[in-house]
């Protein structure tokens, strides 16, 4: 791993990406100031990358940054302050592989069924299902199928969307990636060249976020793969990624967690598992309800501004989200001056002296099943609080929610956490912030 040493930068721009892979392998821009910012134009996750040969992984994501002062054992906040789609349009569905075509694992290690090379170069040809191609042998070379899937056309401006119809798809395919607004280094093949179109005229919302974003693992692994359910994968597998269960829960930062609130507003807090934390993003999304229950959503290209700042010997198993006050669900959002006046009354009226100080806090959990994450978010909720998983369960049902991030794996566990413990954590600050709770 090499994390430079140069002076610490107010600003650091990317523009180069690690084809699949984060860990320590990848060497590390800046370092950026700690309270400095990262801006990062990244491109689409999934599709391009699945249908790209000799990507390692599902995703494109941005080099690594390291952070002044950031050492193993601390966390980075990372606070959100812009996501904008670049790309004006994408294609997405559900997902089947192509036997023969892969090791094990389709997203990592991809084979041509001719010539038998492994994680092949390869071409587009042509426009569908057959138009990739092997650069080796020239036989078609797609590990994946769309059983189901769509052109979007994006508005970014108006925050709208509409699928297309095939004739329109095939229209798009001709100029793959200018529509997809691919950045200049990005090596992936654009999915739109498939022009698969089984939606027509279906009008949706925009609302952009990024799903894969947080700090390199200590370990090489997939990037589509730095998470507790895709992760899973890893485990005895096939090819040079492969590991063991520990060594995956060790490793891991669990940046891959396809979590909708994660946008612009939010703060993302992440655990540093290698030294100068190596901040990343990439697979942003125009649109995702709770739960990418497809397996895949509307992966663009976009740009990324984020500020930084080091919480000091807040040692972190996995991300811990501050969502935007409207992403929070209802029963963890803060009181207003009425109701805490009337919580005054209602505890003079019963002799109750004291009322908690508390604030909002989302802990992410992965696994193999949405009931494995659930129990990793609670667990890892009760490990960083102090608090018993009894307890953390009786306050995300009467002051938070569990909600899915991700099919097979992904949840936020959200509830009102005491303010002491959020002192204790040294997060106290960025909660009464994200939150107003000074007023």
């Amino acid at each position: 791993m090499d994390v430079s040493k140069g002076q610490a930068q107010p600003v650091v721009t990317v523009d180069s990406y690690t084809r699949g892979i984060v860990g320590p392998s990848n060497s590390m821009l800046g370092p950026v100031k700690n309270g400095g910012r990262i801006i990062a134009g990244t491109p689409p996750g999934c599709w391009g990358p699945m249908i790209t040969p000799k990507f390692q992984g599902g995703h494109e994501v941005s080099q690594p940054v390291a952070v002044e002062g950031a050492d193993i054992g601390d966390a980075v906040a990372l606070k959100i302050r812009q996501v904008d789609v670049t790309s004006l349009a994408t294609s997405s569905g559900v997902m089947s592989f192509v036997d023969g075509r892969y090791l094990g694992d389709p997203f990592v290690a991809k084979l041509c069924p001719s010539c038998g090379t492994v994680s092949p170069a390869s071409h587009i040809e042509g426009i569908g299902d057959d138009a990739v191609h092997c650069d080796v042998c020239g036989a078609e070379v797609n590990a994946f199928r769309f059983s189901n899937g769509y052109v979007i056309v994006l508005d970014k401006d108006n925050g709208v969307s509409l699928t297309v119809g095939k004739d329109v798809a095939e229209r798009l395919a001709a100029n793959a990636r200018e529509m997809s607004a691919l950045p200049g280094a990005s090596e992936q093949h654009s999915i739109l060249s498939l022009a698969r179109a089984d939606i027509a005229g279906l009008a949706a919302h925009m609302q952009p976020f990024l799903g894969n974003i947080g700090t390199t693992p200590s370990r090489d692994l997939p990037d589509s793969h730095n998470a507790g359910d895709f992760g899973g994968f890893l485990v005895g597998a096939p090819h040079q990624y492969a590991m063991t269960q520990e060594e995956l829960d060790r490793h891991k930062t669990d940046g891959h967690m396809d979590t909708n609130s994660v946008r612009a507003g939010a703060i993302l807090i992440c655990p540093v598992k290698v030294p100068g934390a190596g901040v990343y993003m990439g697979d942003m999304h125009a649109q995702q309800g709770n739960g990418e229950v497809a397996g895949h959503a509307t992966d663009v290209s976009g740009i990324v501004e984020l500020d930084v700042e080091v919480i000091k010997n807040l040692a972190l198993d996995g991300p811990i989200l501050l969502q935007r006050l409207d992403d929070l669900p209802p029963m963890a959002r803060p009181m207003n001056k009425t109701q805490k006046a009337a919580v005054q009354r209602l505890a003079a009226r019963y002799g109750q002296r004291e009322i908690e100080d508390n604030g909002p806090i989302t802990f992410i959990g992965s696994g193999k099943t949405l009931n494995d994450a659930t129990d990793n978010g609670l667990e890892r909720a009760a490990k960083v609080t102090g608090l018993p998983v009894a307890e953390i369960l009786n306050r995300a049902t009467i002051t938070g929610s569990i909600e899915i991030s991700r099919l097979p794996g992904v949840v936020r566990v959200t509830f009102l956490c005491p303010m002491p413990i959020l002192e204790r954590l040294g997060i106290a600050h960025l909660v009464r912030e994200q939150y107003q709770l000074n007023d």
